[in-house]
């Protein structure tokens, strides 16, 4: 097995769903922790590693520095296919996908750190209105994504079994609520959050159990 390591932050979304299928998948990982809010993801010794300068990268000992986590999930599935967080069809492995892009095309871009900071310093937003406009795009996406579990889910978000979708949610759940985000209209929603965070590799993953957590106030 290679020697992984996480270039990270503990409180971006895109990290901690990567820590989760890290966790998921049983692997040793050493963790590089870039703070979001002092830039230092624009660093030179970064940027090489991750053209972007964007969080997470995944260097493989001996192999690539992958960059962008919906590849480095699919990396993972696919270099360590157990257990397994996609089903076995083509049919299927669609839907999951499809229900992963909800969130990681359509949602959490939208409520990204640059994002926020450029509507605040560039726009010169107010902190409520910035709120309110993270709210309205995971309000939108959460919409859909809660009739699409109700289509597919059996006890988590598609299916009787953690997929790849779980990865996605449980942080934008987290980044949710960090915004004030009323969550009680997606119930099928949160019983598949429910039913993944009392897992161990969950868990684990959470922000503020990262070695660069900072109290939260």
């Amino acid at each position: 097995m290679s020697k992984l390591t996480l270039h990270g932050y503990w409180r971006s979304g895109t990290s901690y769903r990567t820590r989760i299928a890290l966790n998921l998948k049983g692997l040793d990982y050493a963790q590089v922790a870039h703070n979001l809010l002092k830039s230092e993801h624009k660093e030179a010794s970064y940027t090489r590693l991750s053209p972007q300068g964007l969080v997470p990268a995944l260097v493989v000992d001996g192999g690539p520095t992958l960059v962008q986590s919906p590849a480095i999930l699919e990396w993972l599935e696919e270099t360590y296919p157990d257990p397994p967080l996609l089903p076995r069809g083509a049919d299927d492995r669609a839907v999951v996908r499809a229900m992963c892009a909800v969130i990681g095309c359509d949602i959490h871009p939208l409520g990204n750190v640059r994002i926020l900071k450029y509507l605040k310093s560039e726009l010169d937003q107010e902190q409520e209105a910035i709120d309110a406009w993270s709210r309205n795009w995971i309000g939108q996406g959460f919409a859909a994504l809660e009739k699409m579990i109700g289509q597919y889910g059996a006890g988590h978000c598609f299916g009787d079994a953690i997929t790849m979708v779980e990865c996605y949610l449980v942080p934008q759940v987290y980044s949710a609520r960090r915004v004030g985000t009323d969550l009680s209209p997606y119930t099928r929603l949160m019983a598949a959050y429910e039913a993944a965070i009392d897992n161990p590799a969950f868990a684990a993953a959470h922000p503020e159990k990262q070695p660069d957590a900072v109290p939260v106030t």
